[in-house]
């Protein structure tokens, strides 16, 4: 089978490369996936380069979210079928014509959904529910502040929380990526350039919970939006990941910082997550509430092409690779 390989060097075209492998093989409580799509995320820029090495026993190859068909099964699994359609969520491994994943990492894909929409939800999906409802607990009535509300995992957040019923405020850089965050469901979208963000935020009511993938930059302004009680989530640190914090004001505002990754959690984590995820967040798939945007899709040999448009930072909501 085809798989992008990391060659060496930083850039993409440096890096990537296209190379042959074995095709996998499915051994007990795993299915082997055809993968029709990929999708793109940060985290992949990041292992390209060298800060974000696979854990142990995953795929060296770039890729965290597939979509296809299954074409083969191992011993112990009896939910799945040759040429079921699917989606499921890799430690690594989706740059590929095929992938081996834990059964129960494994999601239907909704109906009406074609490869590329399917292939862009596992990553952002698991990750915005684990942060924002498990470990942030966002609930009906609550604000939820999204800084980049026009990323993959802003999106899929934006999402996520107007269907269960929350209010949405979000973070966005230029008037076009703030005009499609609103059109999104976001119910304040915010301009970074040119808005008072500390000011707009609190005459908007403050959050409840804030989805930080900014880090350093933004600390002091997620302190003074949280309200009493708020719960401070961080999932990446674009602009750096030490911060000087008062603790006292924490204590006085009775908040929580809290922050995790997706790959590093173990198998069973993932599929404790994965069968939540398909109770919780799938019927809002299925209905349309939840329907993350495909910026564009690329072929699997254009890979670093694909790279330098996630790069760029010009898109509002993911690309993808596909065969």
């Amino acid at each position: 089978m085809r798989v992008i390989e990391i060659e060496g060097g930083s850039g993409p075209a440096e890096a990537l490369r296209i190379a042959d492998r074995p095709d996998p093989v499915a051994e007990a409580g795993q299915v082997v996936i055809r993968i029709h799509a990929a999708g793109i995320n940060r985290p992949d820029l990041l292992q390209r380069t060298g800060g974000y090495p696979p854990p142990p026993g995953a795929s060296d190859v770039l890729g965290l979210e597939i979509a296809g068909e299954i074409e083969s099964i191992g011993d112990g699994v009896t939910r799945w079928s040759v040429g079921d359609r699917v989606c499921a969520l890799l430690g690594g491994g989706g740059y590929a014509d095929r992938a081996v994943v834990d059964a129960r990492h494994v999601l239907p894909i909704p109906e009406g959904l074609d490869y590329a929409q399917a292939a862009v939800l596992p990553e952002t999906v698991f990750t915005v529910f684990a942060n924002v409802f498990e470990a942030g607990g966002l609930a009906a009535g609550q604000t939820l502040l999204i800084h980049g509300g026009t990323s993959g995992i802003g999106v899929t957040a934006i999402q996520m929380a107007r269907a269960v019923g929350a209010k949405v405020i979000a973070t966005s850089r230029g008037a076009e990526k703030t005009a499609a965050a609103k059109a999104l469901g976001a119910d304040v979208s915010l301009d970074a350039r040119v808005d008072d963000l500390a000011a707009a935020i609190a005459e908007a009511g403050g959050a409840d919970v804030v989805l930080d993938m900014v880090g350093r930059d933004y600390a002091e302004l997620n302190l003074k939006a949280l309200n009493p009680g708020g719960r401070w989530v961080v999932i990446a640190s674009l602009s750096g990941s030490k911060v000087e914090v008062d603790l006292m004001r924490i204590m006085l505002k009775r908040l929580v910082l809290t922050g995790s990754t997706l790959r590093s959690r173990s198998a069973d984590e993932k599929a404790r997550l994965t069968a939540a995820v398909e109770a919780t967040v799938w019927p809002w798939v299925m209905s349309g509430a939840v329907r993350p945007p495909v910026q564009a899709t690329f072929p699997l040999a254009r890979a670093a092409d694909a790279h330098r448009a996630l790069e760029a930072g010009d898109h509002v909501g993911k690309f993808v690779l596909t065969a």
